[in-house]
C-alpha cells in the first residue's frame, strides 16, 4: 500500500494540518491500494504563500535554465516510467500495457516537447514603437482529473513552468498518486522551491479553496462541465484568468465512401479506450443509414470480441471504471437508454460474469440511435458507443454538431480533400482524418460547453502568459 504522508510545498515534503486522509481504491479489485492527506486551509495558504514567493525569481529565470530543469523532469518521469504505469493502471482500470504507452509515455513527450519549444518561442516581439513581452500570469492552480492524471497534470504544470508561473497543483481524489511520483520527479530535477507545489484532497474543499484564493492569478482545470462552468462563476468574482477542458460527445462521421471496416475498426478502439474513460472518445458513430446493418453486423463481433478483466493480464482489452460511483453512473444510462426504447446491440446494464469484484461493465453499444436521445446527448464516461444514421451530408454536419460539446470529432472519407471539407464544418476543437494519429504539439480544447483555452504545444504555452506592451519613444 502507498501510504502518502506529506504535501510538497515549498521544496520540501510537508505534514499536513490535519489527520484526514482520502483512501485510494485499487480499481479492479476493490482494494485498499494507498491513502493522501486532505489539504485544509493552512495548507492551501502555505502552498500559495510558496507559490507566490518563488514567482519573481522564477519569473526572470534564463529561459535556457527553464528548459534545462525541465528536460530533466522528464527523464525523470521516464525513468519512473514503469512505475507510473502500474499505479495509474491500478487507479484508473487502464489495462497494464495500454498504460504503458499511454498513462507513463505520454507526460514525457508533453515535459520533453516544452524543454526544446522554450528554445526557440518568442518572448518580445517588436511592433512599430511597442516593445511586446509575454510575461507569465502568476501563480497558477492546476486541477486536474483521474482519467488520465499524470498526462493532464503534466499538460498543465509543463507549460505553466515554462512560461516562468509558479504552481500549486491538486490532482483528482480517485487518482491522486501519480501525482507524488511528479513532485518526486521534480524535487530530483532540482527546480527551486516553491515553483511547485502540490496538495491533495477533494474538490469541495481543497478545490475550492484553491479557485477563491486570493493570491492565485490563474486556474487551469480539466473535469465535468459542471464543475468547470461552478469554477468560471467563482473565479469570476476576482477576475482570476480561467482555461477549462471539460466534456465531450466526439462523432465519429464515416462517409459512403470510406474504408468502412478501418473506420469502424478504429472509431470501436478510441471509444472504448480506458474503458471509455476520455474526455474526446469517439462516442458517435454517424453511418449511412442504408449501410445501418452492415455497419451492425460489423461493429457487433469487434465490441463482443473485446476481453474484459484484470488490467494486469496482457489479454485484457478493457479494464474497470475507476470507481463504484462511477460504475454505477455508467450503468445508470444503459438502463435509461434500454427503457426508453433504445435498440441495444451488444453489451448492457447487467454485471459481467466471472468478474464479482472491480468496478466493470461490459462494452456496450446502442444502434440506430435518435441523435436526440439521452445517451447520444450526454457524457457517459464509460464503455458505451451510439451507432445514428444518416441520409445526407447535411444531416450528418448537423448531427455531429447537434450536442451542447465541441471537444473532438473524425470523419472517413476515401477522398481527403473532401474529409477536409467536411471537417472544417464540424464545430470541434480536434478532428482526425482517417485515423490520424494524436499529436502532443497540436491545440488540444473545446468549442461551446467543452470549455474554452487550448493545452499542448506553442498555443498550450500561450494561455499562460500576457502580453506586455511598453511604448518607446523616438
Amino acid at each position: 500500500m502507498r501510504e502518502m504522508k506529506h504535501f510538497f510545498i515549498g521544496g520540501k515534503w510537508r505534514a499536513p494540518s490535519s489527520s484526514d486522509v482520502i483512501q485510494v481504491i485499487d480499481a479492479a479489485n476493490e482494494s485498499l491500494l494507498g491513502t493522501v492527506p486532505v489539504a485544509r486551509k493552512a495548507d492551501v495558504d502555505a502552498a500559495v504563500m510558496a507559490a507566490r514567493q518563488a514567482l519573481g525569481k522564477w519569473a526572470e529565470t534564463p529561459v535556457a535554465v527553464r528548459a534545462e530543469l525541465l528536460e530533466k523532469m522528464a527523464d525523470n518521469l521516464k525513468a519512473r516510467a514503469p512505475e507510473i504505469a502500474e499505479v495509474i493502471s491500478r487507479e484508473v482500470g487502464m489495462s497494464l500495457k495500454m498504460s504503458q504507452r499511454i498513462q507513463a509515455a505520454l507526460p514525457v513527450i508533453v515535459a520533453a516537447s516544452y524543454a526544446k519549444l522554450l528554445q526557440e518561442f518568442p518572448f518580445k516581439i517588436q511592433i512599430a514603437n511597442s516593445r511586446v513581452f509575454r510575461v507569465p500570469k502568476g501563480v497558477v492552480a492546476a486541477i486536474t482529473p483521474w482519467n488520465y492524471p499524470l498526462h493532464q497534470l503534466v499538460g498543465k504544470v509543463a507549460p505553466a513552468l515554462a512560461a516562468g508561473c509558479t504552481v500549486v497543483a491538486k490532482p483528482a481524489s480517485e487518482a491522486p498518486l501519480s501525482a507524488f511520483l511528479l513532485a518526486q520527479a521534480i524535487e530530483a530535477a532540482g527546480f527551486p522551491p516553491g515553483v511547485f507545489n502540490l496538495v491533495s484532497g477533494d474538490g469541495p474543499t481543497t478545490a475550492s479553496l484553491l479557485v477563491q484564493h486570493a493570491d492565485v492569478d490563474m486556474i487551469s482545470f480539466t473535469g465535468s462541465t459542471a464543475t468547470g462552468a461552478k469554477i468560471a462563476a467563482a473565479a469570476a468574482a476576482s477576475a482570476k484568468r480561467v482555461t477549462l477542458e471539460l466534456g465531450g460527445k466526439s462523432p465519429s462521421l464515416v462517409l459512403e465512401d470510406a474504408d468502412f471496416p478501418k473506420a469502424l475498426r478504429s472509431t470501436v478502439n478510441n471509444c472504448f479506450l480506458n474503458s471509455g474513460q476520455t474526455c474526446n472518445a469517439l462516442t458517435r458513430l454517424l453511418v449511412p443509414r442504408d449501410r445501418l446493418a452492415e455497419v451492425e453486423e460489423q461493429v457487433a463481433p469487434l465490441v463482443a470480441g473485446m476481453k474484459l478483466g484484470d488490467p494486469a493480464d496482457p489479454d485484457t482489452k478493457l479494464g474497470p471504471l475507476v470507481s463504484a460511483r462511477q460504475r454505477e453512473r455508467v450503468r445508470q444510462y444503459i438502463r435509461e437508454a434500454i427503457q426508453a426504447g433504445t435498440r441495444l446491440l451488444v453489451g448492457g446494464a447487467d454485471p459481467p460474469e466471472g468478474l464479482r469484484r472491480g468496478f466493470y461493465v461490459k462494452p456496450t453499444v446502442f444502434t440506430d440511435v435518435d441523435p436526440g436521445a439521452v445517451i447520444a446527448q450526454e457524457e457517459v464516461f464509460g464503455p458505451v458507443l451510439c451507432i445514428i444514421g444518416y441520409r445526407e451530408v447535411e444531416e450528418a454536419v448537423a448531427i455531429a454538431n447537434g450536442t451542447r460539446y465541441g471537444l473532438a470529432a473524425a470523419v472517413w472519407s476515401a477522398d481527403a480533400g473532401r474529409a477536409l471539407q467536411v471537417a472544417r464544418r464540424i464545430r470541434a476543437g480536434q478532428i482526425d482524418i482517417n485515423g490520424a494519429p494524436f499529436n502532443a504539439v497540436a491545440p488540444f480544447g473545446g468549442f461551446k460547453q467543452s470549455g474554452y483555452g487550448r493545452e499542448f504545444g506553442v498555443f498550450g504555452l500561450e494561455e499562460y502568459l500576457e502580453p506586455m506592451s511598453i511604448q518607446l519613444s523616438a
